[in-house]
């Protein structure tokens, strides 16, 4: 079971979990001991499998860090929060991967939408 950590002090996920809307993106960034790369890899690729089946999912792509580091980055976008807290809470979607994860992991999910900044990028 992963430990989580918040990525905002002021505001949790289960707080944005509550907010409804259009299209989230999920970023997690994912820290694990060097020795459970493999292991963490193996969970991971489980879980998107499993979660690509879920209504509302639309992409997912998992970055690693550079120059031997055992920290990721998982961007995944749905649909909707309402889409990410179902999958999120359903059991039999997240059954395949519970218990692969290794201890060593700390998560830190967040929510995010697109900004709008005139000139420079779109929402």
């Amino acid at each position: 079971m992963p430990n989580f950590a918040e990525l905002d002090r002021n505001v949790t996920l289960t707080q944005q979990l509550d907010e409804e809307g259009g299209a989230v993106t999920l970023v997690n960034i994912l820290i694990v001991d060097p020795a459970d790369v493999d292991q963490f890899l193996e969970a991971w690729s489980t879980d998107a499998r499993m979660m690509r089946t879920q209504p509302g999912f639309i992409s997912t792509q998992l970055y690693q860090g550079i120059a031997g580091s055992s920290s990721f980055l998982n961007h995944a976008v749905w649909q909707s929060t309402r889409h990410y807290r179902e999958a999120r809470t359903n059991d039999k979607a997240r059954a395949g991967a519970r218990g692969l994860y290794p201890a060593s992991l700390v998560a830190t999910p967040h929510l995010f939408r697109a900004v709008e900044v005139p000139g420079i990028c779109v929402a």
